[in-house]
């Protein structure tokens, strides 16, 4: 007997971006939606009460670095070269796999909070992070994140084994809501011959590869200096770009780099929050969109956002991608809203980002009752433009409820923020002995 799931009473936002009154079906052994209509509550064996709220694709954070709440305010208003070497690597050095298990576990409950239903991360004791992600009851594409400047040849051939290595072991975790990928940081900072094996192996085994690309001009000048190319164009000379690959921040690209990744198929995460605090620059949004780059959405770690609410970045994403274009209609609410659904759904390679019969049953409920949000005169607009994530009243993945009337059912919560508390205070006196 098939268990169902309902979620009733409230307003449906449509894959065409229409809102309308309906109840969502939702098998709850598949995972899957079953139908989207009026009047289905009498059908379901249990029911999620949506009245007076805006039922809506769950958001998929494309890039983050979930164990990195641990360093929530840690190393604060610095560039992003002197961030990462002086402050957050020597740190990191100092992780323990509990640590990371504290870290992300704090970073799933912020995430569940705020309608997030799928999120892609980059990090390392890769288990604790998919232990977690089991727990939980979300969506995970994961992967150990390789980083071999500074390192002998046998630490770095280490490194990228461990990533392809976690890429094997770990992907089909959760009865399947983990996938993975194999993840270099970037070009700069992973030696060219691994960059091309990455890509042969990660070709054969029919492997994602994620990686930071143009995050700021640091990382364009020494690419075009030695290759006389483009990062991308390199990147696509080592065979990093396909349509499965997914490449985080693409701040400074150019129309050129637009049309390789667009004629690759290659998904660019836009993370305004991190681009802005660490002043990387404003990505060219509404081009590399114009040009035909599909375009995700991510918050990067905690470190250099200080929050997951992927609410907060829609609305970043809109103000920013306008000041980027010097156009007030570009990066429309619609068009943000895509980033952050079905656009981090195609990053990912996962069918979500929608409500629609047989699509994976990842959705939110929006409370609606708020003075921000009234009136209501377009609630395409309030989804970008004036939700938070202190909004979402319930969260459901494939098919189960993780947050009932705010409350997230795999975890409890203050336990989760002692624990983690705990953890970068002992962290952080670690690494500064």
């Amino acid at each position: 007997m098939t268990d169902t799931l309902a979620v009733a009473d409230g307003l449906v936002l449509t894959p065409a971006f229409d809102v309308v009154e309906a109840d969502v079906l939702v098998d709850a052994d598949a995972g899957t939606v079953i139908e989207v209509g009026p009047d289905l509550a009498a059908a379901a064996d249990e029911t999620l009460d949506a009245a007076g709220g805006l039922v809506i694709p769950g958001l998929v954070n494309a890039h983050c670095h979930a164990a990195m709440t641990l360093l929530r305010g840690y190393a604060d208003d610095e560039p992003l070269d002197t961030w990462l070497r002086e402050h957050v690597w020597p740190v990191e050095a100092a992780l323990t796999p509990d640590d990371i298990r504290a870290g992300t576990e704090l970073a799933l409950v912020e995430l569940i909070r705020s309608g997030v239903t799928a999120f892609a991360d980059m990090y390392f004791a890769v288990e604790e992070v998919a232990a977690a992600v089991e727990a939980a009851g979300i969506r995970a594409r994961l992967g150990h994140g390789v980083v071999t400047v500074g390192k002998d040849d046998e630490a770095a051939r280490a490194d990228l084994e461990e990533s392809f290595a976690v890429a094997e072991r770990l992907d089909g975790a959760a009865d399947g809501r983990v996938r993975t990928a194999v993840m270099p940081h970037s070009l700069t900072t992973v030696a060219d011959d691994l960059l091309a094996e990455t890509a042969d192996r990660a070709r054969d085994a029919d492997v994602p590869i994620h990686f930071h690309l143009n995050e700021t001009p640091d990382e364009v000048a020494p690419i075009v200096d030695e290759h006389g190319v483009r990062p991308s164009a390199h990147a696509d000379e080592l065979g990093l770009l396909t349509d499965s690959t997914f490449v985080a921040h693409g701040v400074h690209t150019d129309p050129s780099e637009f049309d390789v990744l667009a004629e690759r198929g290659t998904s660019v995460v836009h993370c305004p929050a991190s681009n802005m605090k660490l002043a990387s620059g404003m990505a060219p949004v509404q081009a590399m969109l114009d040009a035909g780059v599909p375009v995700a959405l991510g918050t990067d770690g905690a470190a250099s956002n200080n929050d997951l609410d992927l609410f907060d970045e829609l609305r970043d994403a809109a103000m920013l991608g306008k000041l980027a274009a010097d156009d007030a209609a570009a990066v429309d609410a619609e068009t943000a809203f895509r980033m952050a659904t079905a656009g981090g759904a195609e990053a990912l390679g996962i069918d979500a980002g929608r409500i629609a019969a047989g699509a994976n049953a990842d959705l939110a409920v929006v409370d609606l009752d708020a003075p921000h949000l009234t009136p209501a005169h377009d609630l395409v607009s309030h989804l970008v433009y004036a939700v938070r994530g202190s909004d979402v009243r319930h969260t459901v993945c494939d098919g189960r409820v993780v947050m009932r009337d705010r409350d997230v059912l795999a975890f409890d919560e203050a336990a989760v923020r002692e624990r983690a508390q705990e953890h970068a205070v002992a962290l952080v006196a670690r690494a500064e002995e």
